[in-house]
C-alpha cells in the first residue's frame, strides 16, 4: 500500500516547527498572530509506494524485455556508447498493436453504450407510452359508453315502433271486424261476393211478362245490400295483412337491436380490458425504466473502466516492446539478432532481480546464472548507483519495470535523485513473517555526496496527475467519513469545510470540488501550552 515518504515526514516536521514558532511568538506578544495558511493551487498530485534499502555502486546493467517475443531490430552493437533513454532493441509488435486496436474499439463500444444509457430517453419514452395508453383507455371507455347509449336508444326506438305497429294491427283488425259485423247485420254478403240479378224484358211495362221472350242476357248481379261497410271489407283485409307484415318487421328490428346491444357491450368490455392491460404494461415499463437507469449506468460505467484498463495494459505492452537504456553506459554484450525469439528478462542472479547486484539478505556466496547468458543487452562502466529494496506484496503488485522513482538519502537531507525501476523479483521472500518482493532501482543521476552503503528510501510513482487543483495532504483530515479542511474565519475561528477529493498523494491531495484556487487553508498546528512561566495552565 502507498505510504508517506520520509521527505514528507521531514516537511511535516518543518511545518509543525513553524507552527510552534508562530505560537511562541504569539504567546510573547499581546497582538494575536494569524494562523499559518497555505493556498489551494494547481500542480502535480501523485501516489507512490515506498521502501528503504542501501545504495550500491553499479558496475553492470543487464537489460531485457518484460515479455518474450521476436526481435525485429537490434539498434546497437558491442562497444557502442548509449545515453539514458536511448532505444536499444525492438520486438515485433504487430500482434500487440492489433490487441491495442481491439482494446480501443472495446473502449469505444462500451463508451457508446454508456452514452446511449445516459443520453437516452428511455424513461421519458416509457412515461409518454404510459400517458398514451391511459389516453387510449379513457377514449375506449368513452366510446364504449357512447356505443352503449346509442344501442340502448336504438332498442328503445325499436320497441316503441313495435308497440306502435301492434297498435296499428289491432286497429286494422278491429275495423275489419266492425265492417264485417255491420255488413252481416245489413243482410249483405260480408264476404264481399256479388249477387246475380235478371234484367226486365224489353217491351213490357212494369216488368210484366208479355209472352214474348227476349234473348237471355246475363248482367252482374247487384249485392243484396247497399251498406258501405260491405264494400270496405276487402280494403280492411288488405290493411290487416299489411299491418301484420309491419309488426313482423318491427319485431325483427327489436331482436336485431337487442342482439347488437349485447354484442357491442361484450366487445366494448373486451376493448376496455385490452386498453387496461396496455396501461398496466406501460406502467410496469415506466417504473422499470426509472428504477433500472442508475444501476444500468453504474454497470456500464464499470464496463467502460474495465475496457480502459485493458487498453492501458495493451498500450504498456507496446511501450515495453522497445528496450531503452535506463542509464548511460557502454554496450558490453548483445545476446540476440533480428529475427530471433527472446524470452522474458529475469534476474541475472538468484538474489537480485534484473541486476548483478546481490540481494541485501542473500549470502555473499550465493550463485546464479551468468549475466551475459540471461540478458539481451549488457551495459558496463555505468557511473551510478542502484537500490535493491523489498516491497510488501500489495505494493509490489503495483510496480512494473521502467516506472519512475524518487530516491532520497537520509545522510544527505534535501537530496533527491530520479531513478527507474529495472525489474521486480518474480517470486517472493518472507521477511519477518511478511511476503516481500525485491525490486531493483537504478539511479538516473549520480552525485558526489552519494556513498556506497548509504541508507536510501525509494518512492515509486504509481499514478500522477499534472496541473490539477490540490491542497497539501497534511491539511486534510477525515470527518464523519468525508475529507475536510479548515479555512480561516473572519473572527479568527476556523471553518471546517468538506470537499470532494480525487487522487490522494503523499504530499498533495487532488481537489475535485468544494474548494477554489487561491483559497487559504489552515495548516495543522501543534497543541502547546500558552503559559510561559513553566507551571501547568490553570
Amino acid at each position: 500500500m502507498a505510504r508517506t515518504t520520509g521527505r514528507r515526514s521531514r516537511r511535516g516536521a518543518c511545518a509543525v516547527g513553524l507552527a510552534a514558532a508562530v505560537l511562541t511568538v504569539a504567546a510573547c506578544s499581546s497582538t494575536p498572530t494569524p494562523a499559518p495558511t497555505v493556498k489551494v493551487d494547481r500542480g502535480a498530485v501523485s501516489t507512490s509506494v515506498s521502501a528503504s534499502g542501501s545504495l550500491s555502486a553499479v558496475s553492470e546493467q543487464n537489460l531485457g524485455f518484460p515479455d518474450r517475443g521476436k526481435l525485429a531490430e537490434v539498434m546497437v552493437k558491442v562497444g557502442d556508447k548509449v545515453t539514458a533513454g536511448q532505444s536499444l532493441a525492438r520486438l515485433d509488435d504487430f500482434a500487440l498493436r492489433q490487441a491495442l486496436q481491439q482494446a480501443n474499439a472495446k473502449v469505444a463500444q462500451q463508451q457508446a453504450a454508456l452514452d446511449k444509457i445516459t443520453g437516452g430517453n428511455a424513461v421519458e419514452a416509457a412515461a409518454a407510452t404510459l400517458a398514451q395508453a391511459q389516453a387510449i383507455l379513457d377514449a375506449t371507455q368513452q366510446q364504449v359508453a357512447a356505443t352503449a347509449d346509442a344501442d340502448a336508444t336504438a332498442t328503445d326506438r325499436a320497441h316503441t315502433q313495435l308497440d306502435f305497429d301492434r297498435g296499428a294491427l289491432d286497429d286494422a283488425e278491429g275495423k275489419l271486424h266492425d265492417d264485417q259485423r255491420t255488413c252481416d247485420n245489413a243482410g249483405g254478403d260480408s264476404g264481399g261476393a256479388a249477387q246475380p240479378t235478371r234484367a226486365p224484358a224489353a217491351g213490357t211495362e212494369g216488368g210484366a211478362d208479355t209472352g214474348t221472350t227476349n234473348a237471355a242476357s246475363t248482367t252482374p248481379a247487384a249485392t243484396t245490400s247497399t251498406d258501405p261497410a260491405c264494400g270496405r271489407i276487402a280494403a280492411d283485409e288488405s290493411a290487416v295483412d299489411s299491418a301484420r307484415r309491419t309488426v313482423v318487421a318491427s319485431q325483427t328490428a327489436v331482436d336485431n337491436a337487442e342482439q347488437k346491444q349485447n354484442v357491442d357491450a361484450a366487445s366494448g368490455q373486451l376493448s376496455i380490458q385490452n386498453a387496461t392491460q396496455s396501461v398496466v404494461n406501460a406502467q410496469n415499463n415506466s417504473t422499470g425504466a426509472a428504477s433500472d437507469r442508475p444501476a444500468n449506468i453504474a454497470s456500464q460505467t464499470a464496463m467502460v473502466r474495465d475496457a480502459q484498463a485493458a487498453a492501458a495494459l495493451a498500450q504498456r505492452n507496446i511501450d515495453n516492446a522497445v528496450l531503452k537504456a535506463p542509464v548511460a553506459g557502454v554496450v558490453s554484450a548483445v545476446n540476440g539478432a533480428a529475427g530471433e525469439f527472446v524470452g522474458a528478462a529475469g534476474g541475472t542472479t538468484a538474489q537480485s532481480p534484473g541486476s548483478s547486484a546481490r540481494r541485501p539478505d542473500a549470502a555473499a556466496s550465493a550463485t546464479g546464472t551468468s549475466a551475459a547468458g540471461s540478458a539481451l543487452i549488457v551495459l558496463n562502466n555505468v557511473d551510478t548507483f542502484q537500490l535493491v529494496v523489498p516491497f510488501e506484496e500489495s505494493d509490489a503488485a503495483q510496480i512494473t519495470p521502467n516506472q519512475k522513482v524518487d530516491v532520497s538519502v537520509d545522510a544527505v537531507p534535501g537530496l533527491t535523485k530520479p531513478g527507474t525501476v529495472l525489474a521486480v523479483a518474480p517470486s517472493g521472500t518472507v521477511i519477518s513473517g511478511v511476503v516481500n518482493y525485491y525490486a531493483t532501482i537504478v539511479l538516473d543521476e549520480s552525485d558526489p555526496q552519494l556513498r556506497n552503503g548509504q541508507t536510501a528510501q525509494a518512492d515509486v510513482r504509481i499514478k500522477a496527475i499534472e496541473a490539477t487543483l490540490r491542497v497539501p495532504s497534511s491539511t486534510v483530515r477525515i470527518d464523519a467519513g468525508h475529507p475536510v479542511v479548515d479555512l480561516p474565519g473572519k473572527d479568527g475561528t476556523k471553518i471546517t469545510t468538506p470537499f470532494t477529493a480525487g487522487l490522494a498523494g503523499s504530499d498533495f491531495t487532488e481537489v475535485v470540488a468544494g474548494l477554489k484556487e487561491g483559497q487559504d487553508v489552515l495548516l495543522p498546528q501543534p497543541k502547546t501550552s500558552t503559559q510561559l512561566g513553566g507551571g501547568p495552565p490553570r
